[in-house]
């Protein structure tokens, strides 16, 4: 069970690295190249597996992870990085992802 539970994270973390992305000063960092798919896929795997993926539950997850700026010196919520886009993406693939568990 935990092998699979691992694949399953990875599996999910793959997707969100290669498909969500923060928005700086126009630029598209994708959350894999910035290190952040892991830490948010663990956040977020217990509400996929539960079947109980939500905007607003999404949305406090992505409130509750911090990113650093400037080498520590500011820390924001991921969620005030990302895009409406990419919010509604990303609960779009986690739906998706649910569906295919």
């Amino acid at each position: 069970m935990a092998a699979t539970s691992t694949e399953t994270l990875e599996a999910l973390a793959a997707e969100i690295g290669e498909s969500i992305y923060i928005d700086i000063a126009k630029w598209h960092l994708y959350l894999g190249v910035a290190k952040l798919h892991t830490p948010l896929a663990e956040s977020l795997l217990p509400m996929v597996t539960a079947n109980n993926i939500s905007e607003d539950g999404v949305v406090k997850v992505l409130q509750n992870i911090p990113v650093k700026l400037g080498g520590g010196r500011r820390t924001v919520p991921l969620a005030e990085l990302l895009p409406m886009q990419c919010q509604v993406n990303l609960v779009d693939l986690l739906e998706e992802f649910q569906r295919n568990l």
